[in-house]
This record gives structure tokens, C-alpha cells and sequence, in this order.
């Protein structure tokens, strides 16, 4: 009796089973009509993406890393409509569930990598620099290489390779000397105390806008900044194309002859260090005071070795007498 009951059961629940496929059949062609539909136009919807995408950002690597998601989230959402339609919302549910938690811990896993490739995503779409361009950012100065997903490439200035993570670029400010393709120079000069700092300013000025790659040159500026130990110092700017020829480098050295042989030739002097001793200070004497007074010290004494050695030479009583009884 127990046999023959199992075995009703069980072709009772395969009925069951046959009975409710069979209503679901229609619904199923369905779910994979729908999803066959889902992953033969996800071709379309990448292409499309694709020439938005490349309008907004330079990237090859950022734009088909974008393109790869949309295309997956698509056919993602296929799928999911698909389970649906079939009845199968609780495991769309728990799929849901389950990818969120996933992500949750992928994320704090390689929370470094994760922060770095988001970060790289957004530069992409912000473009603050592109490849070739001087930027610099803290410590890091020079020529971008090349952007990645998870760093930038960056050369600088002694040749060496920095290669920079995008979560630093993304958080600091960045200095593109590209974008204006100009750059200001700023050259200190001091002047002396004797001469007049708007006569060197006059002079300054005119030998800088001489020069062929200076531009702007109504912006030329000198202007004096403070009084230093041995001069008056000046600040000496003046604007370049940048980049270009001459380099900064270039430039500023060229800027520093000019004006050094300017200031020589209109007999204005540029200062070494000078330390000045002054003795005539509140509750000090003069210089002469004490020079007069380390004479007299050093001075030797005349009235000591001047005066005649009496003693020496008056005759003892016994020559006196020898000298008697010889007359």
C-alpha cells in the first residue's frame, strides 16, 4: 500500500509538473525571444554609445571599458525581464540581493583599485589634461604619457617616469600650462641702497621687452618687493608662450643676462652680501672713540724710557775719593 501510494504521488506531481510547463510554454518562447532580442541589439546599443562616448572623452580604454558594462547591464536586463515573464520574480530578488552584497564586498576587498578606477573614469569624462600635456600636481611636474584606468603616466622634467595614481589627480588641484599655452616668469634681482628703484625699473623694463619671445609686453611688470640685508630687492615678471621655443628654462636665463647687462651698462649695482659695523648704537661709542682708545692702549709709555738713568751715572764715593788722592 505505501508503494502504490508513492507512486500515485509521484505521477500525480509529475502531472502537475507537465500541466503548469505547459501553461508556461507561451511564456517562455516568450522570455527567450525576448532575451535573444535583448543580446542581438546590444550590438546596436554599443555602437550608439559609442559615438556619444567618443564625442565626450579621448579614452580608448575608458571608453571600452564603458561600452563592455552598458552592453552587460543590457543583456543583464534581458534576462532579468525574461526571469520575470516566466514567474520567477523571487529569483530575480535574490539575484538582486545577492550581486548587491557581491559588490558591497568586492568594494571593500580592493577598495584602493576601486577608488583609483572611478576615479580614472571621471577624469576621463572631466578631461582636466590629455595625453602631452604639462600639468602639475603637488610634487609632480611634467609631460602626461598616457592615461590609464588606474593611473597616469607622467615624465618629468629629468626623464624619470612617474606613474601616478588617478585617486591623487582626482583629489588635488592640477595646473595644466596647456590649456592657456602661456606662462608668467618671475625673476628676484636686488639693487643697492644707493640707487633709485624706479630708474632700475625703467631699465629693466625695457631690456625685457627687447627681448623676441617675451609676449604681452604691456604686462611686463617690476615691481619693489622688500628691503633685503644687502639691497633693495625687485621682482621682475613677464609672460612667455608656453609651451614653445624658448623653453622656461631658456628664458629665464636668457631674461637674467639681459638684465644684469642692463643694469651694469646705466651703472646700477647689483649687490653682493655687505655687513656694515655700527658702534655708534644707543649706549655704544663710535668707531673713531674706540680707535682712539686702542691707540692709547698700544701707545707705548715716553716719560719712562725717556728719562735719563740718574743712578747709572753718578760716580760711587769710592771713585770720588780714588779720584782725590790721584790730584
Amino acid at each position: 500500500m505505501t508503494v502504490e501510494k508513492l507512486l500515485t504521488q509521484a505521477e500525480e506531481k509529475i502531472i502537475t509538473w507537465v500541466e503548469t510547463l505547459g501553461s508556461m510554454l507561451p511564456n517562455i518562447g516568450l522570455a527567450f525571444l525576448i532575451l535573444l532580442i535583448f543580446m542581438v541589439t546590444a550590438t546596436w546599443v554599443e555602437s550608439i554609445f559609442r559615438k556619444i562616448l567618443q564625442k565626450s572623452m579621448d579614452s580608448i580604454e575608458i571608453i571600452n571599458l564603458l561600452l563592455a558594462i552598458i552592453k552587460v547591464l543590457y543583456v543583464v536586463l534581458g534576462a532579468f525581464i525574461a526571469l520575470d515573464l516566466i514567474g520567477l520574480t523571487g529569483t530575480v530578488t535574490s539575484l538582486l540581493a545577492g550581486a548587491g552584497i557581491i559588490g558591497l564586498a568586492i568594494g571593500f576587498a580592493f577598495q584602493d583599485m576601486a577608488e583609483n578606477f572611478i576615479a580614472g573614469v571621471f577624469m576621463g569624462i572631466r578631461k582636466p589634461f590629455k595625453v602631452g600635456h604639462i600639468i602639475q600636481c603637488d610634487d609632480i611636474f611634467g609631460t602626461v604619457k598616457s592615461i590609464n584606468l588606474r593611473n597616469t603616466v607622467v615624465e618629468n622634467f629629468y626623464g624619470q617616469i612617474l606613474i601616478v595614481p588617478n585617486k591623487t589627480l582626482f583629489r588635488n588641484t592640477i595646473t595644466n600650462y596647456y590649456l592657456t599655452a602661456q606662462r608668467q616668469i618671475e625673476v628676484p634681482v636686488g639693487i643697492s641702497y644707493a640707487d633709485d628703484p624706479e630708474e632700475a625699473e625703467s631699465v629693466i623694463l625695457k631690456a625685457i621687452n627687447d627681448l623676441d619671445f617675451v609676449i604681452r609686453k604691456d604686462e611686463s611688470l617690476v615691481f619693489a618687493e622688500s628691503f633685503d640685508n644687502s639691497s633693495v630687492l625687485l621682482k621682475v615678471w613677464f609672460w612667455i608662450d608656453y609651451p614653445g621655443e624658448p623653453g622656461f628654462l631658456i628664458a629665464r636665463h636668457k631674461a637674467i643676462c639681459v638684465i644684469k647687462r642692463a643694469l651694469e651698462e646705466n651703472d646700477i649695482l647689483i649687490p653682493f652680501p655687505i655687513r656694515t659695523l655700527d658702534f655708534n648704537a644707543k649706549g655704544g661709542n663710535t668707531l673713531s672713540d674706540m680707535d682712539l682708545k686702542m691707540q692709547n692702549q698700544t701707545k707705548p709709555d715716553k716719560s719712562s724710557n725717556d728719562e735719563p738713568n740718574l743712578h747709572q751715572n753718578k760716580p760711587s764715593d769710592k771713585d770720588a775719593e780714588s779720584a782725590e788722592g790721584e790730584s
